[in-house]
């Protein structure tokens, strides 16, 4: 099983290792689509200043993060398991998930970005903005330039793919094989609707209690089963039209 997650707006302030080398990712496929983006990237935080707040989509008082942006190259690392900070991330909890989820978090965790096209969570990167819906001079949007590498790179992989991720990421790689995407709705008076910020602590939540069962479901049917098991008020969609993912519908009361 695999399981796909967006990144996060909020990082870590600095990191403390080495220098990012980009031959010692994961999916080393990605080295030359990284190279461009880097490149792009920090040639955009090193013009104008308000020309790289507005294609990076920054206020005026975010102009720091343009410095993380400049620095790429040089900047101190952490793994990507402590990077991303944000809603998502806090309730995943991976610094407090016992020893043996901690490796299946390593194993089956795939985390998407703008910058990097996807890591795993021990890849080492620097903090840095960078969002896949921003389009980047001169490659344009990131989701296109990064779905043929992505495709090269992840097609291979293979067993049930539980997808966390937002459309904007989702964008950049549909997985060719047996796929769920996990949507979360807030039911109140009877009514169902999408709500973004209680569906990423719930895709956190959802994604902990996978890595804590160690359960490794083989179909949409199961996976839909399990989440039930585990807690969660869990419906499984109808069958897709032939390519399209399963859906498996995670309801939370307001």
């Amino acid at each position: 099983m695999l399981i796909l997650l967006p990144p996060s707006e909020g990082k870590a302030a600095k990191g403390d290792g080495p220098p990012v080398d980009l031959d010692a990712l994961s999916f080393p496929a990605l080295t030359s689509a990284r190279e461009k983006v880097i490149d792009a990237l920090t040639a955009v935080a090193h013009g104008p200043r308000g020309e790289a707040l507005a294609v990076l989509g920054l206020t005026p008082g975010q102009a720091g993060e343009l410095d993380l942006d400049r620095a790429l190259r040089t900047a101190r690392t952490l793994p990507a398991a402590r990077l991303y900070t944000g809603v998502l991330y806090d309730n995943l909890g991976i610094a407090s998930l016992d020893a043996a989820a901690r490796r299946r978090a390593n194993r089956s965790v795939i985390v998407f970005s703008g910058l990097w096209g996807a890591l795993r969570l021990r890849d080492r990167v620097p903090p840095y903005r960078l969002s896949m819906g921003v389009r980047l001079p001169p490659l344009g949007g990131l989701a296109a330039h990064w779905r043929p590498a992505l495709t090269g790179a992840l097609d291979a992989e293979r067993g049930l793919i539980v997808d966390l991720r937002s459309s904007t990421y989702a964008a950049a790689w549909r997985p060719p094989s047996q796929a769920v995407t996990v949507r979360v709705l807030r039911e109140a008076d009877g009514a169902r609707s999408v709500v973004s910020h209680m569906a990423k602590a719930t895709r956190g939540t959802v994604a902990r209690s996978l890595l804590e069962c160690g359960a490794s479901p083989r179909s949409p049917r199961a996976l839909a089963g399990l989440l039930a098991d585990l807690g969660h008020t869990a419906e499984l969609g109808p069958p897709p039209r032939a390519g399209e993912p399963w859906t498996v519908d995670i309801v939370v009361n307001s």
